[in-house]
C-alpha cells in the first residue's frame, strides 16, 4: 500500500504542459524553427561567411555559395525573428477562440508572464555564473583569431543587482529591445526576441477580446488598416495582428474550406463571369505563391546582388521614437520587421492553413517534440555553443592545427552532444514546471 501511495504521488508530480494543443502542426513548425535557429547560431559563430546578411562577406568560395543559396531559406536571421513573432500571435489566441470567456483571457495574461519569466531568469543566471571575465576574454580572443565580425562578445553582468535588473527589463522594456543588458549579455544577443514576443502578447490579448462581438467582415477589414498603420510606425504589431487574423480565420471563418473553393473574382460584368452567373475563382495557391516568391526574390536580391540595400527599406517608415517623418537614421533606429519576410510568412501560412499534406508533414512527431522544447533550446543552445563549442574549436584548429572543415565538423558534433541533453534537462526541470506552477498559481488565486 505504501508503494502504491508513492506511485500515485509520483504521477501527480509528473509535470506536463497544461495547455492543450489542438493544432499540432503549429508545434511542428516551431520544431523546424528550432533546427534553423541552431544552424544559424552555429554558423554565425564558426562559419559566418555562410550566413545571409553576414558581416564577413569574404571567405572560402563554398561558404559564399552557401550564403547566396541555402542560407536565405534554411538559416535566415530575419526570417527567424519574424516567424517567432508571427507564430506566437497565431498560437496564443487559440484557447480563447476555442472557448471565448473572460476566464481564458485572465489565465492567459497571468500564466504567460510566469511561464516565460522563470526560464528566462534561470537562463540568464546560467550566463551570469558561467561567463566570467576570463571566459569572455576567451570569446574575444576567438573572435580576433577567426576574424569573425558577425559575432559580439557578450556583456558581462557585474553583480546580482545588475542580473535582477536585466531579468526585470526583459518584461518591461517596450522598445529598443536589443540594447538592454539581458539581450547583450546573452550569447548571440538575441534574447530581445522574448521581450518582443511578451510585449506583443498584449496586442493579441487586447485585440482578441472583440472577436466574439464583431462581424467577421469587419475584423478582416479592420486588421487590414491596423497592419498598414503598424507598418508605417515600424512596430512588430503588423506581424502580430496578421498572425491573430490567421487564427481568427482558421477557427471562426472556416478558412480551409473557403481557401479550397478559391478566391472569387466578383466582377459585375456578365461576360467576365461563368455561364451560370457565378464568379470565377482563383486557386489560393496563386496569391500564396506570389507572396512567397516575391519575398524570397527580394531576399535573394539583397543577399546575392545588392547587400548594401538589405536594410534600406527601414528608411521608409516613421522613426516613431525620434521623428514623425521618414526614418533616415534607420542604421541605428529600426525594428527588424521586414516587408520581404512578411510576404514569405503570409504566403507560407496561407499554404499551411489550406492544405492537409502540409499540416500532416508538420505533425511529424520529431518536429512536434522539438516544438514543445523550443524555448529551452533557444535559452540553452547559444550558451552551450559559446561555452563548449568555442573551446573545442580553438583547441582543434588554433592549437592542434587541424583543418578548418575538420575542426568545424567535430565542433558541430560536440555541440549537438551537449545542447540536446542540456535543453532536455532545462525543459523538464525549468520550463515545464514553470508552466505547471503558473496554472496552479492561477487556480489558487481564483479558487
Amino acid at each position: 500500500m505504501a508503494l502504491q501511495h508513492i506511485i500515485e504521488k509520483a504521477k501527480l508530480l509528473k509535470a506536463q504542459p497544461p495547455t492543450p494543443y489542438d493544432q499540432q502542426y503549429l508545434l511542428g513548425f516551431r520544431g523546424l524553427l528550432v533546427i534553423e535557429t541552431f544552424l544559424w547560431v552555429f554558423l554565425q559563430t564558426f562559419v559566418p561567411t555562410a550566413v545571409a546578411g553576414s558581416s564577413n562577406p569574404s571567405g572560402r568560395l563554398y561558404e559564399q555559395i552557401i550564403r547566396k543559396t541555402l542560407s536565405v531559406i534554411f538559416w535566415n536571421e530575419s526570417f527567424l525573428y519574424g516567424a517567432v513573432i508571427f507564430l506566437s500571435a497565431r498560437s496564443i489566441a487559440i484557447p480563447f477562440n476555442r472557448s471565448p470567456a473572460k476566464e481564458r483571457v485572465a489565465r492567459s495574461v497571468l500564466c504567460r508572464g510566469i511561464a516565460l519569466w522563470f526560464p528566462v531568469a534561470v537562463g540568464l543566471a546560467i550566463i551570469k555564473l558561467a561567463f566570467s571575465t576570463q571566459r569572455l576574454n576567451d570569446v574575444y580572443q576567438f573572435k580576433l583569431k577567426t576574424n569573425n565580425n558577425s559575432m559580439q562578445v557578450p556583456y558581462y553582468i557585474p553583480n546580482a543587482l545588475a542580473y535582477f535588473n536585466s531579468v526585470f527589463n526583459m518584461f518591461w522594456t517596450t522598445h529598443n529591445y536589443s540594447v538592454q543588458a539581458g539581450s547583450t549579455a546573452f550569447p548571440t544577443q538575441t534574447a530581445w526576441i522574448i521581450n518582443a514576443v511578451y510585449v506583443q502578447s498584449y496586442t493579441v490579448y487586447v485585440t482578441m477580446i472583440i472577436i466574439p462581438y464583431t462581424r467577421k467582415k469587419w475584423r478582416v477589414q479592420g486588421a487590414f488598416f491596423f497592419v498598414l498603420t503598424a507598418w508605417w510606425c515600424q512596430s512588430w504589431a503588423w506581424y502580430t495582428i496578421s498572425g491573430l487574423l490567421f487564427c481568427d480565420m482558421v477557427m471562426n471563418m472556416d478558412f480551409k474550406a473557403a481557401a479550397q473553393r478559391g478566391i472569387p473574382i466578383d466582377i459585375p460584368i456578365r461576360r467576365l463571369r461563368r455561364a451560370d452567373g457565378s464568379p470565377h475563382r482563383v486557386p489560393v495557391w496563386v496569391p500564396a505563391g506570389l507572396c512567397t516568391v516575391a519575398g524570397f526574390l527580394m531576399q535573394y536580391l539583397w543577399t546575392d546582388w545588392r547587400p548594401d540595400l538589405l536594410d534600406r527599406e527601414y528608411m521608409y517608415h516613421s522613426g516613431l521614437y525620434y521623428t514623425a517623418g521618414l526614418n533616415y537614421e534607420y542604421a541605428t533606429n529600426h525594428t527588424p520587421a521586414r516587408d520581404d519576410i512578411y510576404l514569405i510568412l503570409i504566403g507560407f501560412f496561407t499554404f499551411l492553413e489550406s492544405y492537409d499534406f502540409l499540416q500532416r508533414f508538420f505533425q511529424i512527431k520529431f518536429l512536434v517534440f522539438l516544438g514543445k522544447r523550443s524555448l529551452s533550446y533557444f535559452l540553452i543552445q547559444s550558451t552551450m555553443i559559446y561555452l563548449v563549442g568555442i573551446k573545442v574549436f580553438a583547441k582543434l584548429h588554433h592549437e592542434d592545427g587541424i583543418s578548418f572543415p575538420g575542426s568545424t565538423m567535430v565542433t558541430l558534433i560536440t555541440c549537438l552532444a551537449v545542447v540536446i541533453p542540456a535543453a532536455e534537462l532545462f525543459h523538464r526541470l525549468v520550463e515545464v514546471p514553470s508552466k505547471v506552477f503558473a496554472h496552479k498559481f492561477y487556480d489558487f488565486i481564483t479558487g
